[in-house]
């Protein structure tokens, strides 16, 4: 049928480049070289006055702010009391690391000899599943390089995740550092089942323990 260019859509036809043929995102052909080619979200042309390569069309975008505390808690597999002494402070600190390079600042890291809490920060950048895939995988891993005593250490598949309002970082803060005294009177299956009733979270005991 032959190209017949379309001279009254206000700006000049290309006249030596060739015709390029339109597919199905474009309801006119390209005819300036000025400007910038139609992608399948456009059904026009960019006007040269509001586009062009050699003006400043910079774009503000708006800020994502996001102020996320979360207190994670969970246990060893079976609850087994491997979590001592003598690796406890390097094992919090090696968790602390996982969460500085994922970006979710950590703002206290404790517990006992068979669970771990975290108050951390949680990034816009990952959610919480992958941040708690990171942590165990990397920390289980890690401790079975400290002998013979922790071949065989695993952590629970699941775990507790709890909101934490920034007023209320500070009873938090108190609440994981003073483990050990809890703990003399409060096993972790009550402090956990507590915290489950405390935020209203349904549950089933059957599948809350592995």
């Amino acid at each position: 049928m032959g190209y017949r260019p379309m001279m009254n859509v206000g700006y000049r036809p290309m006249m030596n480049v060739g015709y390029r043929p339109m597919n199905k995102y474009w309801y006119r052909p390209m005819m300036n070289v000025w400007h910038r080619p139609m992608n399948k979200y456009w059904h026009h042309p960019i006007n040269k006055d509001v586009y062009s390569p050699t003006l400043d069309n910079t774009i503000n975008m708006g800020q994502s702010l996001v102020q996320n505390y979360i207190h994670i808690v969970f246990s060893t597999k079976h609850r087994q009391h491997l979590i001592n002494e003598s690796i406890e402070n390097e094992l919090h600190a090696y968790i602390g690391g996982i969460c500085n390079k994922l970006e979710c600042q950590p703002i206290k890291i404790g517990g006992y000899t068979n669970h771990i809490h975290i108050l951390c920060l949680l990034s816009k950048k990952i959610t919480l599943m992958k941040l708690m895939e990171e942590i165990k995988s990397h920390s289980s891993k890690w401790i079975k390089t400290k002998g013979e005593a922790y071949a065989n250490f695993y952590w629970q598949n699941g775990y507790g995740c709890f909101s934490v309002n920034y007023s209320g970082l500070e009873p938090v803060i108190l609440y994981i550092e003073n483990q050990k005294d809890h703990h003399k009177n409060h096993s972790f299956e009550e402090e956990y089942i507590n915290f489950l009733k405390e935020f209203k979270l349904e549950y089933n005991e059957d599948y809350v323990w592995d």
